[in-house]
């Protein structure tokens, strides 16, 4: 499972959903959708927009945990 930090980052940034959209572009409905983990998919142009705005690495937005069952 992929999970997307974009709230922890937006805090350590001390950014705003309104704030990140002004700056990216990108509407804050896809960004809450992103935010709030329920995305199926996001651009490689989408990701590149959020770390220029935040100043960041996708590794510290994106993150792989492995399944609840033990399968990874």
């Amino acid at each position: 499972m992929i999970i997307v930090n974009l709230d922890v980052m937006m805090a350590k940034r001390k950014m705003s959903l309104n704030e990140l959209s002004e700056k990216t572009g990108i509407t804050t409905t896809n960004l809450s959708i992103l935010k709030t983990n329920k995305a199926k998919a996001i651009r490689f142009s989408t990701l590149e927009a959020i770390c220029k705005a935040l100043n960041c690495q996708p590794s510290d937005i994106l993150e792989y945990k492995g399944d609840e069952d033990g399968r990874n």
